[in-house]
Order: structure tokens, then C-alpha cells, then sequence
């Protein structure tokens, strides 16, 4: 069994190119050092106890800051501290190089303990770290002249400089590891560095010269300056706490869906680079449903929450578990943490079903199917050993049984998805076919209750089986050529209804949703830009509804395109925010113009205290960030107060309207036009 520490060895392939790596930076390190301490001149006390005490505030702050560190999925590519930087930097101009190497030691000896870093790793740690402050310093010696520290325009800028370059050196020397560690290219760390990373850091940087002109009057001084560092600290602590939490099941605790790919993601890492095995498992309770419905919603919840107490209770180390939703759990473990063989988790998982779930006076039996994958022999990623677990749990399910393994012949598609799937394109090879029509469903201003716009909602008619729901109709799609006619369909019937309306003189903004397949083809945006062209609809009445999932799908690929959109003035709109997949690092990193909150967390805000927090702390995030918030689902008058209280800027749902056609939407707009009028431009309300 495999119990060391993946960050701790080397690649498998070529791991004597990664240590000459290492004990290149480190011997670098060394004479770097060396040759800074020979020429520089030393200012610290011979006598520790004569060492003035903005000093040791100042080294106190660099490791206090650095005892807890904030890592969210925006904040992860450096292993080099960065709330330290500003107080070694500040050391370094103020009492010499020595003394910051001091400091900047500890705080890389303080990180390394906390992570279990191996010896050597450490050591790579400290000398990265002391190569880029020895360049640091020369870099403010060449500039300065040598001279102390002054509170000049030329001397912070000179200092912010020697930080920039700290900051550069550093992160090349843990790009270069990550190049033999990981196999990732310098240029995509870097990049990645940039979107993530670099306004935090020359952030912090900005704040060493207040620290250094602190530091040479005061003590208290330092203590003063010191609460924007701590202030900043103390935001980003919090918003990586409510990322945290949007990770969580808010009934069971357990992680969500997104959080249970994330974290599987990196199991995955780690069997493939220690060459071990991992089994995923999803479990469907069986039933479940006859609880909810005998018994109440608020029972069934209390099942659930029971049934993840007994699954924490036999948790393993190094053990997964998620409640996905409903009825549904799903499990990891991998031989890296002690799992010989699946069955051994399918055991744990039954003995905890074994036993009645005594509910008040009501003993409940519940019995589960379970299905399950194994990486690599059934799929190398996260989403082909979920979907071919899932495929098993069909397979369990259809035989009556309590557990089935993934086989290849149980991946199939039905005759009657497929003849669907036919008939759908062929509904799209013709636009003179009837069966693909837009029902659209307005979006209200909280403040005022003009309307701000229009959602397009697909629906497709078959010609024998009558209206088919809108999600199997885009499942089936997704996973063909047939999802980019669909779309190229849906885009011309918005902007040709767009323009009829336009011409009547209704400036409607009109939203349209995208999939991962759009958004990664090279040519969508040069499409959308020729239709938009054709029937003379201006780029800011067009919004695009793009979901969390698809901007991982082929990231780079997908931010080039939503870029150029967002240049051509396209609004771009987050859907079913806080749902997908690292909400927080798409805000950082996209052009988003708007968030638009799931109704799954709206439809529960006055009865569920977790949802009104989710909604709350959503609205909050987005106007900070001066994003339109547009509530989902708003069908109760309780609802849309509650929601305009909070400073939510739009909604939709039943109690304005329900999805309509064109035509009665006309009729609609009619209807109110005699007390109000239509809002020309969207913006954000100030």
C-alpha cells in the first residue's frame, strides 16, 4: 500500500531530471546567498535583545499571517507564501538582507511543517525563496545605490520593483519544478499564475513600503499598518470559507457534487502518479421516494441526514462521500488510502443500510443499489467514472441486484433515445420542419418592475410523442454533432424574433443559453457575429447563458471564446451559479456580466435558513463585484421581497410570468406598456 505523501516524491518518468532540478535552484540558492551576505552590509545587532521592537513586530506578523493559510481553487499554483511577502521586503530594505533571509526562513519552515513537506522538498522551499530575495536585494541595491531606506517616491518604487521581481524569480523556479513534477509547461503556469494570482500579489507587495516607513518610526507604527494586511487576509479567509461551504451538501454536510469532483480530481492525480488503483461508487436508495410521500419531505430529510451520520461514523482515512442529490451518495476510496477491493467498500456501505432508521416512532428499512467504477482499467477522469458508474447502478438497478461493476456491454445506447436523437436532427436539417420553437419568459427589474429582458427556453415537439422535456432533448444533443445545429436553430430564432421586436419598438434584451460545444468551437463566435449582423440586433441586446461545467470542458479553448464575445459587447451571464464548478475562480478570471442564481436555492429562502444564506451571501458577492444578480425561479410575492430587501437587481419565475411564445408575449408586453415602460439599456443598478 502506497502511504507516501504524493507532493513528496518524484515523477515517475525521469526522476533524476527533477532532483538535478532541485539541487540546481538549491545550489544557486547557496551561492547567491553567500555572495549577498559578503558584499551586503550587515545593519542587524550583534546583541538579539538589542534588536528594536518593529522588528520582531514585523516578524511576528510575516509568520502569524502564514499559521493559517488561505488556499482556494483560484489561490493554489504557488508554493511559495504571499501574505509574508510585504513584511520580509520591508525587513530587507529597512535592517539589511540577513535579517529578511531570517524571516523569510522561518515563514518557509513554518509552511513546510504545516503541509508534511518532505526534507528535501522543504529545503527547495527555502532556497527558492532565498534566490529570489538575493535578486531582490540587488535588484533594490542597483536601484538605491546602496542607500537606507527612505520615504521617497523613488525609493517605493524601487522597492515595489525588488518585490515584483522576488515575486518573478520565485514562481520560475516553482514553474520549473511543476514542468518535471507535473508535466506543466512554464508558459501555462504562468498564465494560469496571471489570471489567478498576480493582482493578489503585486497587491501585497504595494503594502511593504507602509510597512518599511512604519517600521523606521514606530513600533506601534507597524502594528497600525499592519490591520489592511490582516483586513485582506481576513476577506479572502473568508470568501476561500463560503467556497468552502458551497463545496457542501447543506443537509447532510457531505460534500455536493462539485465538491466531490474536485476533490476526486485530485485523487485521481495522485493513483496515477503513485500507479495505484481507486473505485468509485454511487448508491441510489431504493424507495425513497414511497418515505417522501408516506411520511413527509421533513422525515425523508431526516433519513438522509441519519444515513450520512452512520456513513461518517465507518469513514476510513483518505475515504470520499457526497450526497449528490435526493436519494443519490456516491463514494471514493483509493489504494493509496488502504482500499484492496471495492466489495470492501460495497460491505461498509450495506452494514450502514442494514439496520431500520428509527424516526420517531417509525422504523424505516432501507435497502440501495450501488454501482461502480474503477480508474484506470474503466476511465481516467472524473466524468467517465461517474458516468460508467452510474451506467453499473442502471444495470443494478435493472436486475434487482444490490451491487453491480462496470462491464463494457452494460454502455449502450436505448433504440428509442437514439431514434429520437434522428428525428431530431432531421427536424434541424430543415428549417421548413415544425417541432423547434422558443417559448421565452421575461426578467423583471426588483427595483422598479420594468421589464429587463427575455429568457429564450427551447422546446421541441415530436411528431409522435408530443412535447419532449427540454433536458432530454439537450442530453441526447450534448453528446453529438446535433447540439451545434440545435443551437445555430435556437440563435436564429432569437435574433429574428429579437428583430421584429426591435422594429416595433420594443428593445428587448434577450438571453440565450450555450453548451460546452459552442463555446469550444473556433468558429461560434465569427457565426454569432454574422447573425447578429443579418438581422441588425445590437451585440448589448444579446446575452448568452453559459453554465460553470462548460468553462471546464476545454478551458482555453472556451476563455478565448468568451472573451472575444464579451468584446463584441455580448452580455455573458453565469447560470446556475454556485451549482457547477469553481464558481469563485470563474468570477476572477471571465468577462461575466451577470450571475444568475439557481432556483434550487431561491425556491428555499423563506423556510430553509442555508438556502436564504447561499442567496444572501450570492447577492452580496455580486454587486461587490458589480454583476447583475438575477434571482431564478421567483414564484411567491415573500420571495421577490425578500429578495429586493437583499439588493437582488432582477428575477424571474411564475409570479411575473410563466414561459410563453412569442405571440403572447407580445400581448403581454401590451398589456403593461400603459404603466410602464420598457428599459432600453441594461446596466447593473448603482
Amino acid at each position: 500500500m502506497a502511504t507516501t505523501l504524493v507532493r513528496n516524491t518524484a515523477p515517475r518518468e525521469h526522476p533524476g531530471r527533477y532532483y538535478a532540478f532541485l539541487a540546481a535552484i538549491i545550489s544557486a540558492a547557496i551561492i547567491a546567498v553567500a555572495t549577498t551576505i559578503v558584499i551586503a552590509p550587515l545593519s542587524f545587532y550583534d546583541n538579539l535583545v538589542a534588536v528594536p521592537p518593529a522588528f520582531w513586530v514585523v516578524a511576528v506578523l510575516a509568520l502569524a499571517v502564514e499559521m493559517r493559510s488561505i488556499r482556494w481553487r483560484g489561490i493554489s499554483l504557488s508554493t511559495s507564501p504571499l501574505f509574508s511577502a510585504a513584511c520580509f521586503l520591508a525587513v530587507m530594505v529597512t535592517w539589511g538582507f540577513l535579517p529578511a533571509l531570517i524571516v523569510q526562513a522561518g515563514v518557509a519552515i513554518l509552511a513546510s511543517v504545516k503541509v508534511r513537506a518532505a526534507l528535501w522538498r522543504a529545503g527547495f522551499n527555502v532556497a527558492q525563496m532565498a534566490l529570489a530575495l538575493s535578486v531582490s536585494w540587488w535588484v533594490w541595491t542597483a536601484l538605491t545605490e546602496g542607500n537606507a531606506w527612505e520615504t521617497t517616491g523613488y525609493d517605493v518604487l524601487a522597492l515595489v520593483l525588488a518585490g515584483c521581481t522576488w515575486s518573478i524569480v520565485s514562481h520560475l523556479c516553482v514553474a520549473g519544478a511543476l514542468k518535471f513534477r507535473a508535466a506543466m509547461g512554464v508558459r501555462d503556469y504562468v498564465m494560469a499564475y496571471l489570471r489567478t494570482e498576480a493582482f493578489l500579489g503585486l497587491a501585497l507587495i504595494a503594502l511593504a513600503p507602509i510597512i518599511a516607513t512604519a517600521a523606521v518610526t514606530s513600533a506601534w507604527l507597524v502594528v497600525a499598518a499592519a490591520v489592511p494586511l490582516l483586513s485582506l487576509y481576513r476577506l479572502l479567509n473568508m470568501a476561500a470559507e463560503r467556497e468552502h461551504q458551497a463545496n457542501l451538501d447543506p443537509l447532510t454536510g457531505m460534500l455536493n457534487r462539485k465538491g466531490f469532483e474536485i476533490e476526486v480530481g485530485d485523487k485521481i492525480v495522485n493513483a496515477r502518479e503513485t500507479d495505484t488503483k481507486l473505485s468509485l461508487l454511487v448508491l441510489d436508495l431504493v424507495r425513497f421516494a414511497e418515505v417522501n410521500s408516506a411520511l413527509g419531505h421533513a422525515v425523508g430529510d431526516q433519513l438522509l441526514e441519519e444515513l450520512a451520520q452512520r456513513f461518517n461514523s465507518k469513514k476510513s482515512p483518505g475515504k470520499l462521500m457526497a450526497r449528490l442529490g435526493g436519494d443519490e451518495f456516491a463514494f471514493v476510496w483509493a489504494e493509496l488510502d488502504g482500499m484492496d477491493d471495492p466489495a470492501s467498500c460495497v460491505m461498509e456501505i450495506r452494514s450502514c443500510l442494514d439496520q431500520p432508521v428509527s424516526l420517531g416512532d417509525v422504523a424505516v428499512n432501507i435497502t440501495g443499489a450501488i454501482g461502480s467504477a474503477s480508474f484506470p482499467e474503466d476511465g481516467e477522469d472524473f466524468e467517465s467514472l461517474f458516468r460508467r458508474a452510474h451506467i453499473a447502478l442502471g444495470e443494478s438497478k435493472r436486475r434487482g441486484s444490490d451491487y453491480t461493476r462496470y462491464a463494457e456491454e452494460f454502455d449502450h445506447h436505448s433504440p428509442e433515445r437514439l431514434m429520437l436523437l434522428g428525428d431530431l436532427r432531421r427536424a434541424l436539417d430543415d428549417p421548413r420542419l415544425p417541432g423547434v420553437k422558443l417559448f421565452y419568459q421575461p426578467q423583471m427589474c426588483l427595483d422598479t418592475g420594468q421589464v429587463l429582458g427575455v429568457e429564450a427556453l427551447l422546446r421541441y415537439t415530436h411528431p409522435t410523442q408530443g412535447n419532449i422535456q427540454p433536458t432530454e432533448i439537450l442530453a441526447l444533443a450534448e453528446q453529438s454533432a446535433v447540439m451545434r445545429l440545435l443551437t445555430e436553430r435556437v440563435v436564429e430564432i432569437a435574433l429574428s424574433q429579437q428583430q421584429r421586436w426591435i422594429s416595433e419598438g420594443h428593445n428587448l434584451r434577450v438571453a440565450v443559453n450555450v453548451s460546452v460545444r459552442d463555446l469550444e468551437s473556433a468558429d461560434f463566435v465569427d457565426f454569432l457575429t454574422e447573425r447578429m449582423r443579418l438581422h441588425h440586433v445590437p451585440a448589448r441586446l444579446l446575452q448568452l447563458e453559459i453554465t460553470e461545467s462548460a468553462l471546464m470542458a476545454d478551458p482555453r479553448r472556451v476563455v478565448d471564446n468568451v472573451t472575444r464575445l464579451a468584446e463584441l459587447g455580448v452580455g455573458l451571464s453565469l447560470d446556475d451559479f454556485g451549482t457547477g464548478f469553481s464558481s469563485m475562480q470563474h468570477l476572477r478570471r471571465l468577462p461575466v456580466s451577470e450571475i444568475k442564481i439557481d432556483r434550487q436555492f431561491v425556491a428555499g429562502l423563506i423556510d430553509d435558513p442555508d438556502d436564504a444564506a447561499i442567496v444572501s451571501s450570492t447577492i452580496d458577492l455580486g454587486r461587490a463585484l458589480d454583476l447583475l444578480v438575477v434571482a431564478e425561479g421567483v414564484e411567491e410575492e415573500a420571495t421577490r421581497a425578500k429578495l429586493e430587501e437583499w439588493g437582488c437587481h432582477a428575477a424571474q419565475g411564475w409570479l411575473y410570468a410563466r414561459p410563453m411564445s412569442a405571440a403572447k408575449l407580445d400581448g403581454w408586453l401590451r398589456s403593461r406598456e400603459a404603466a410602464e415602460a420598457v428599459i432600453l439599456d441594461v446596466v447593473p443598478p448603482s
